[in-house]
């Protein structure tokens, strides 16, 4: 006798529901119009386009993904972090803050300083979309607006002349004619030297400390003993003393102009 096998009848229902779903499947799919009705772009009046709504959420998602360049090139993310790495290693305390530590803090102190800017782009753009009084396009433009305001404050005149030379461009009549292709690279250019110059003045009393204990032990004929090991206690007290983190966030968040 051959045993009957309970698993026959449960294949040829899972074989005759698949064959059911892809028919319905077929069917609605040359049922459907062509094209896809959800994405569209409608001519409006004024010579202008409309977006559908799966397109905004579509461009929003993408924006989304470049984000992270954005923080990193467009607000002042990049100046603080690296004024903070300097500090760090000027006073020689190796990982102490840690990675993590550094960006968060540069993080929140950049939300700290690019709050105002937030706020015109949240007042000028967000919420009028919202309201739905702005168009897509015209609250991309309306928001874009501060954001360039703030980065042209910072961008040093010789770093924008640099690169409007190597675009090919003779020159711009109004900062509102700076297109974001000129206008990022020469704001990075700027943050870069004016970290570069904060990071130089940390490191100053900190290395007269490390001449002076080195030369100290030099004198007494301890060769053998670091000079860093000896310095760090005295550069610590000396940075808790004046005050030292509450002078370096007062200084970078003196050192950008908010129009």
């Amino acid at each position: 006798m051959n045993a009957r096998n309970p698993e026959r009848p449960r294949r040829s229902l899972v074989g005759i529901s698949g064959g059911l779903l892809l028919a319905l499947l077929c069917g609605s799919a040359l049922a459907a119009p062509a094209g896809l009705p959800a994405v569209t772009i409608t001519p409006t009046a004024d010579g202008g386009e409309t977006w559908s709504l799966s397109l905004q959420v579509l461009a929003l998602m993408t924006a989304l993904t470049l984000l992270p360049a954005a923080l990193l090139m467009m607000t002042a993310f990049t100046r603080i972090l690296i004024v903070l790495a300097f500090l760090r290693q000027a006073m020689g305390t190796m990982q102490t803050p840690s990675n993590q530590i550094l960006v968060g803090l540069a993080l929140f102190l950049t939300f700290f300083i690019m709050s105002p800017v937030f706020e015109r782009i949240h007042e000028r753009a967000l919420v009028p979309y919202l309201n739905e009084t702005l168009s897509f396009e015209e609250a991309i433009h309306q928001g874009r607006q501060p954001l360039q305001e703030f980065m042209l404050a910072q961008t040093r005149e010789s770093d924008l002349a640099l690169f409007v030379q190597l675009s090919g461009r003779e020159s711009l009549e109004s900062a509102d004619q700076v297109p974001f292709s000129l206008l990022a690279p020469a704001y990075i250019t700027s943050e870069l030297k004016t970290a570069f110059q904060i990071g130089f003045m940390l490191f100053m009393p900190f290395l007269i400390i490390d001449l002076v204990v080195a030369s100290t032990l030099m004198s007494m004929g301890m060769m053998m003993l670091s000079p860093m090991m000896i310095s760090l206690p005295f550069k610590i007290m000396l940075f808790v003393m004046v005050d030292g983190w509450g002078l370096v966030m007062n200084m970078l968040a003196a050192s950008f102009y908010i129009p």
